[in-house]
């Protein structure tokens, strides 16, 4: 069943309370990637190891769980799932603030709250994307996306700086009270939600492994949805690497000053907002199916200027590199993700998006692994152009896909 169409997202009340509450919910998780390593390096003292440990507990969930995560999903109403998950990782967070008040926080307690909001968050994450198309009908999927994603690039670029505001105010472990009173609040948005989203249907012999295999089989057995997701695996370890080195590069080899880094990788994060805000009109200009593959190949290749960056004007490089290519990956991402839930089955949902995630985030750690081992080998100049330039060849497995014969995304889910 799916629900009856509006000319505009702005005018669907049900929409508005989902963009509300994701909203709240990118923001927590943002500023709270900011403010638990803050808060364990000027509190706790931890050591590198102790942060790397810490960081990595942030991410584990979606390589640790991500396919079984989509399983799960699949199983029951997303919406209840959403609002578990909100309160689940709001009173987790609130643990820290009265931990630390009773002189009795410690780094293992931050290290197991941060994995089991990682937890949260990973089915928090899977359940909307998969709980979208019931919500606003599959026609309307591009302009959800879009705005869905405005959120998360505003809070990508604001969050960091909002956290060390509130750390500087209020003293790191007060500030997490704050991120888990986001979470409170994305819940509270999506109480208000109308819709009654069915049941879904029974099933009888459920077995975790075959389900898994099923949602594998629908993703890399489609060529389309195979490109999609080697495209942005093979993208996201090598952007990874890239930014392992990209501190190093830009203050020992450009130069710049802690507040000059800030100011030039901020502007990934404008070419973002910038790329959310206008994805609608990119997909209408070239078609939804072919802004997938035509997008990226117009703006990727502008993360070459960012290792051309050198002392002086040439600085500037990196930050209009940055923006070029934050613009194409935003719209990359809002017309491949509406493409891969207009063509999914309602009852496999879960588990593509699952099955995506866990492939396309688990190339991230390895990634920045392999970019601080190139970077040792073979130096931050070349790391950088190394990477770069595997970044914007990836785009070259959604070019040479049946992708390319396509201008719209289709209106059916295709057959399972």
């Amino acid at each position: 069943m799916t629900l009856v169409r509006v000319t505009s997202l702005w005018f669907h009340r049900d929409f508005r309370q989902l963009w509300a509450g994701d909203t709240a919910s990118q923001f927590g998780t943002f500023v709270g990637h900011t403010v638990l390593p803050l808060l364990a390096a000027t509190v706790l003292g931890a050591t590198p190891f102790e942060m790397g440990l810490l960081t990595a507990a942030e991410h584990a969930a979606f390589l640790l769980l991500g396919l079984p995560a989509g399983v799960w999903v699949d199983r029951m109403r997303r919406k209840p799932l959403m609002l578990r998950a909100d309160l689940v990782r709001g009173t987790l967070l609130l643990t820290v603030p009265l931990a630390w008040w009773a002189g009795v926080l410690t780094l293992p307690h931050l290290i197991v709250v941060a994995l089991l909001v990682s937890v949260c968050t990973l089915f928090f994450d899977v359940a909307y994307q998969s709980y979208l198309p019931f919500l606003v009908g599959r026609e309307k999927l591009v302009e959800g996306n879009a705005k869905l994603q405005v959120s998360q690039s505003v809070a990508q670029v604001t969050g960091p700086g909002l956290a060390g505001v509130l750390a500087q105010v209020l003293g790191a472990a007060n500030a997490v009270t704050a991120v888990g009173l986001s979470y409170f609040a994305s819940a509270a948005n999506l109480r208000r939600i109308r819709a009654v989203e069915p049941e879904p249907e029974p099933k009888r012999d459920r077995r975790l492994l075959p389900e898994i295999g099923e949602g594998l089989r629908f993703v890399f057995g489609n060529p389309n949805l195979r490109a999609i997701t080697t495209c942005t695996a093979v993208a996201n370890l090598a952007g990874a690497g890239l930014t392992a080195v990209q501190v190093l590069f830009l203050t020992r080899h450009v130069g710049l000053s802690p507040a000059g880094v800030g100011f030039v990788l901020a502007g990934a994060g404008v070419g973002g907002v910038l790329g959310a805000l206008t994805a609608s009109r990119w997909m209408r200009l070239l078609g939804q199916a072919r802004a997938v593959w035509l997008v990226p190949l117009l703006t990727w290749p502008a993360q070459l200027l960012v290792p051309l960056a050198a002392p002086g004007w040439r600085a500037s490089l990196a930050g209009v590199g940055l923006a070029i290519a934050g613009v194409g990956i935003v719209v990359y991402n809002v017309a491949q993700v509406s493409y891969r839930q207009a063509i999914c089955p309602d009852r496999l949902l879960g588990r593509m998006n699952a099955s995506v995630r866990c492939v396309v985030w688990g190339a991230m750690p390895i990634g920045a692994l392999l970019g601080g081992v190139l970077g040792e080998w073979i130096g931050v100049p070349a790391t950088m152009w190394v990477t770069a330039s595997v970044l914007v060849s990836s785009v070259l497995l959604v070019v040479c896909s049946p992708l390319r014969k396509l201008r719209d995304i289709p209106r059916t889910p295709a057959v399972a």
